[in-house]
């Protein structure tokens, strides 16, 4: 980077762009009509697939297979300190599990590859390259002890924390001088004052004036990784992303991106940003939840259909609400345009009966499922304790009233002989 930086500094260079020409204003958000339909799933592995990333992997499947499109994993693996070892692999066992496996991933491959980040930083600094040249981006020499320091100001005088823009505007002179002390450099985008407008096909038309409220973000960082921000944008342009369906915590950036495209001369993808998935009393989902994961519901014995229909049951994008929908019908009902502005709230306690709604004959029931089962039946029984419920069955199934726990038993006899025993006693 370094390097680049000098060679910019010569004078005579006449600026390059990268990509398609196109007016820093006129960019257009309308994807060919003709293109392939082309989505991506893409976590970061700071922890192991929870049901809030699976429901917007779920989203982007059903909206691919729907318009004979692909589904895309890609890991955005930038930020190393954070990395949760096995987190990789888990999300995309789980998505398999789910049966909504990507058509390009870093295990499947894919013509697009990688699909690990950290394994396409050269595109990165061809981009970042582009920007320098443009004048769309400058490096930054400020230390982390001074944006620290800006940091602590703003808070102290209850102002939002941001950048100064500090070396926005330093000369070229300016610039070699510090090159010299600090040859890696991080390097920030210039954000315009007028950011463009999009029409996000859940939110409507919106507009944030990101330069207004925030300062001049930093794209690339000086170990040579990508922000958010330009990764997401190069990522997309590159494996020809057609539709972004993403959640919407992105909203307010989305603008930002659109300037980067601007600047780059591409042609953005189409944004549809997904309401929150929150529990049943409208608190967040927190990763602290052990039961919001995936490997929690598979140990359970709990169908990925029955995850895949209360995750869409409770939210939008269909015509009603509907349970027992298997995931072929999910894909044949979806409509993008129905998927509403507000939060979708989640009572897991309804689990179990979508569960049973999806149930094949001859199917086996895990002890921790059907412990699940028996305490919602006795709840069901006015007046009549748990421990009553387990003693009647415990007698039926064994004849004696201390043994092996009920459940353990129902899943040694199987489905045909516990019911057979169970009738045996009622007739008598």
């Amino acid at each position: 980077m370094a390097a680049l930086l000098k060679r910019l500094l010569q004078p005579g260079r006449r600026p390059a762009a990268l990509g398609r020409p196109m007016g820093r204003r006129e960019a257009s958000l309308d994807c060919n009509p003709g293109a392939a339909v082309r989505v991506r799933f893409a976590p970061s592995p700071t922890g192991f697939l929870h049901l809030g990333g699976l429901r917007t992997a779920l989203y982007n499947y059903i909206f691919a297979k729907k318009h004979q499109g692909s589904f895309i994993l890609r890991l955005e693996d930038t930020d190393q300190t954070r990395l949760v070892p096995g987190a990789a692999e888990n999300i995309e066992d789980m998505l398999e599990w789910a049966g909504i496996p990507p058509d390009e991933s870093p295990r499947q491959g894919g013509p697009a590859g990688p699909y690990r980040q950290s394994q396409r930083l050269e595109l990165y600094a061809q981009a970042t390259e582009a920007l320098l040249k443009t004048g769309a981006a400058y490096p930054c020499f400020c230390s982390l002890q001074r944006l620290e320091l800006l940091k602590k100001e703003a808070v102290r005088n209850n102002q939002t924390p941001r950048y100064d823009n500090r070396c926005r505007n330093l000369s070229q002179e300016q610039v070699a001088q510090r090159l010299t002390k600090d040859p890696k450099p991080a390097i920030r985008f210039r954000l315009e004052d007028e950011a463009p407008a999009f029409q996000d096909l859940v939110y409507g038309w919106n507009r944030h004036e990101v330069a207004s409220v925030e300062g001049d973000p930093v794209i690339l960082k000086s170990d040579g990784f990508p922000t958010y921000h330009l990764a997401c944008v190069v990522d997309d342009h590159h494996m020809g992303i057609s539709h972004v369906l993403r959640g919407s915590e992105w909203l307010v950036s989305t603008s930002k991106h659109l300037l980067l495209y601007q600047a780059l001369g591409w042609q953005p993808p189409r944004f549809a940003h997904l309401p929150l998935l929150l529990n049943r009393d409208g608190s967040k989902l927190s990763k602290r939840q052990g039961d919001i994961f995936l490997e929690h519901f598979a140990a359970a014995g709990y169908l990925p259909d029955a995850l895949l229909d209360i995750i869409t049951n409770c939210g939008s994008g269909f015509a009603e609400n509907q349970m027992g929908r298997t995931l072929p019908e999910l894909i044949t009902q979806f409509d993008l345009t129905r998927i509403a502005c507000h939060s979708a709230l989640l009572d897991l306690e309804k689990l179990p009966e979508f569960n049973r709604l999806l149930e094949r004959p001859g199917m086996t029931l895990s002890q921790d499922m059907l412990n699940g089962e028996l305490k919602k039946l006795s709840e069901d029984l006015e007046g009549t304790k748990h421990s009553s419920v387990m003693k009647f069955l415990r007698v039926a199934l064994s004849g004696q009233l201390q043994g092996p726990p009920v459940a353990e038993m129902m899943v040694t006899l199987g489905p045909k002989e516990v019911q057979e025993r169970i009738q045996k006693v009622l007739c008598n």
